[in-house]
This record gives C-alpha cells, sequence and structure tokens, in this order.
C-alpha cells in the first residue's frame, strides 16, 4: 500500500487544510500542463489518489486503520476521485467529502417599488399604505411544498447525495465528474405529493397591505429599506428585502431647492413703496411676511424654520418669499391724477432714462443680469 502521506509531504497527524495546501502546492508543480516531464504524468497521478484518500475522512479511516480505503474495490487513479478536486487544486472550492444535495430552503428576492407622496408628507413624515403583490409562505403546507400529511422521499436515482457520477476517460486517465441529478434537481429528495395550492413550491403570491412610515425631509429618489419585507423564498425560506423608492408629488404653491421652500407673492406697488404686512399660507398655517418700504421687484424675504425637515439632523429650511410687485395696467382717471401729482412731486414727470450697472438692475433686468453673471 502507497504511503500517501508521504506523497503529499505531510504527517499523519496533519489537519484536512494541511493535506489540501499541500495537495494544491503539488498539482500545480506536477500537472501535465505545467511539467511536461516524462514522469510528470504518472507523479500527479500518485498525488492526485493519495488527496482522494487522505481528503475524505472515511477513507483516511480506513487507512490508518490497514484497511483498503477503497472498501476492497482496485485502488488507483479514477477510482473515486472527481474531476472537480482537480478543479478545486486551481481554482479553490469545496474539499472532497463536503458536497452533498443543496438545500430546497433559498432566501427570497428582494424587492423595490415607488410610493408617491405629497410635498406635505416629505416635509413633516407619516404614514402611508403600500399595496404589494408578493410572494408569502403558502398556509396549507407551511412551506414544505407537499400535501398534508405526506412528506418527501429519498431520490433512487442519486441515493440522496444530491449528483451523480459518471467516469469518463482523458489525458489524465479515468476522470469521474459530477453534475446535479436531474431527477431530484439536486435535493436529494423528491416531493412525492406536491401541495395542490402551491404546486409544490412552498410559497404563493398574494396581495397585502403595509404601513410604512416616511420620515421627514425625504425627497425624490430617496429608498427606505425594509428588511424581510419582500418575496419568501422557496420552501418558507426567507424573505428578502423591500425598497421603497421615494416620488414627491409637485405641489401647486411651493417649489423645493435643497430643504428650502420657494414660493411667489404678489405685492401691490404701493404696498412696495410703503411698506405693508402681508399673510402668507405656508405648510405650517398662516405666517406674516414684512414688506419694507422701497421694496423692488425680485427681492424675497426669509422665514427661517419653515421648510422641510432636514432628514438626517436637527431642525428645518426655510421657506423663501420672492416678492412680485404688480404694476396697476389700468387706472381710473383719479388714480391717474394721484400717479401724475406723485411723478411731479418727484421730478419724473420726463425720466432721463439712465442706464442702471448689473449690481443695482431689478425685475427683469435683473434677472438678465444674473443670468449673465452666472446667479
Amino acid at each position: 500500500m502507497n504511503d500517501y502521506y508521504a506523497d503529499l509531504g505531510v504527517s499523519r497527524d496533519a489537519s484536512p487544510e494541511e493535506i489540501k495546501k499541500a495537495y494544491r502546492k503539488k498539482a500545480r508543480q506536477l500537472h501535465p500542463d505545467v511539467n511536461p516531464g516524462a514522469d510528470a504524468e504518472a507523479e500527479f497521478k500518485q498525488v492526485s489518489q493519495a488527496y482522494d484518500v487522505l481528503g475524505d475522512e472515511g477513507k483516511r479511516a480506513s487507512y490508518d486503520r490497514g484497511q483498503d480505503p477503497y472498501g476492497g474495490t482496485t485502488g488507483g487513479f479514477g477510482q473515486g476521485f472527481s474531476f472537480s478536486d482537480i478543479m478545486d487544486a486551481f481554482f479553490g472550492g469545496t474539499a472532497a467529502g463536503q458536497r452533498g444535495p443543496r438545500s430546497r430552503v433559498q432566501r427570497g428576492h428582494d424587492a423595490l417599488v415607488r410610493l408617491d407622496v405629497e410635498l406635505r408628507t416629505a416635509v413633516f413624515g407619516g404614514e402611508e399604505t403600500l399595496t404589494l403583490d408578493t410572494a408569502i409562505v403558502c398556509s396549507t403546507c407551511t412551506g414544505s411544498g407537499a400535501q398534508p400529511g405526506s412528506g418527501t422521499r429519498t431520490c433512487q436515482v442519486c441515493a440522496g447525495r444530491g449528483e451523480v457520477q459518471q467516469v469518463q476517460r482523458s489525458f489524465l486517465g479515468q476522470v469521474m465528474t459530477s453534475r446535479p441529478c436531474q431527477a431530484c434537481r439536486g435535493y436529494g429528495d423528491v416531493i412525492e405529493h406536491p401541495c395542490f395550492d402551491c404546486s409544490g413550491e412552498g410559497r404563493v403570491r398574494t396581495r397585502r397591505d403595509l404601513t410604512l412610515k416616511v420620515p421627514g425631509g425625504v425627497d425624490s429618489g430617496t429608498r427606505i429599506q425594509l428588511a424581510g419585507e419582500g418575496e419568501v423564498g422557496p420552501y418558507g425560506g426567507p424573505a428578502g428585502d423591500l425598497y421603497v423608492e421615494i416620488a414627491v408629488e409637485p405641489h401647486d404653491t411651493f417649489h423645493r431647492r435643497g430643504d428650502d421652500l420657494h414660493c411667489s407673492v404678489e405685492v401691490p406697488v404701493t404696498a412696495a413703496a410703503l411698506g405693508a404686512t402681508i399673510p402668507v399660507e405656508t405648510l405650517d398655517g398662516l405666517v406674516d411676511v414684512e414688506v419694507e418700504p422701497g421694496t423692488q421687484p425680485g427681492e424675497t424675504v426669509t422665514l427661517p424654520e419653515r421648510g422641510v425637515t432636514h432628514l438626517r439632523a436637527q431642525g428645518r429650511g426655510s421657506v423663501v418669499v420672492h416678492l412680485d410687485v404688480r404694476v396697476p395696467t389700468r387706472l381710473t382717471d383719479t388714480q391717474r391724477e394721484l400717479l401724475e401729482r406723485l411723478a411731479e412731486e418727484r421730478g419724473e414727470t420726463r425720466p432721463d432714462g439712465r442706464l442702471s450697472t448689473a449690481g443695482q438692475s431689478h425685475g427683469r433686468a435683473g434677472k438678465f443680469w444674473d443670468a449673465l453673471r452666472g446667479r
């Protein structure tokens, strides 16, 4: 009987990881594609057989007791040696003796849904109801996939291993390849009587409602993660996560810029000249806006702590009120007479048409200059 420990260069008390590491090292050195020497192929087969025995707990125990590790069959390369073990030597993977049937239970997929919310909800937060079409555990079979009172039986094709093996000839000699069993799809067992409600999958699709707490400060594109609220996995597997993407609906009055809310308020030309207090309806209710005497078109008034709640900080943004000074277009005789008297009093009956600098411009002209300056 060969000394497999000496073939791999390890001690008899070497751990499975040490045996695997030693085999990988020697396999890289002796593989015929790397080492074209005349004895390389024979040595490669020898260390591969050593790993086939020492890498398997049962075969190693038989070998250490002096028994035939192949249970009385003729030893040699290809007896119980899988081609995947060669691939493990170069690319890593599952060690010999650790492969087996895969589990039916799998994690469910994550889900992404869109939620339209009003601006008020985005500012202050609130609760929204989501209606979801998703997968839940089948109540009839409780996730097993089998009819109540029945179960599974061991696959007769693969004997519960979940894979079938086939011996093929190659340049390395006889190589055993493994592939998932088609009869049981790699599970190792078969559901004899699938559940009628879920067709043997252990889950069914249904519609359910979910209450979502929307934090204040969200904006369009914000995603909220709800762990475990996605689809339930096959055969009662854990549910995936649900991601809710927020879309804030446009508002008739306010336009959002960051955490500030902007709005426009019409101001009569007399109020702009004389000053006034104008009530403005905000999301917090009526707020008095002080219009200073001599206010020019396009000026703004800032109302702090009246804007959007900061999503990840304390406090709120501001409401920025844009003052739209309106010049009257239709005048009564009395109004015209009063304005003519005012123009005469101010010496403005014949304006001289002086050009304003960009820094002193207001109104539409001011917006033009601001655009040129990149404001």
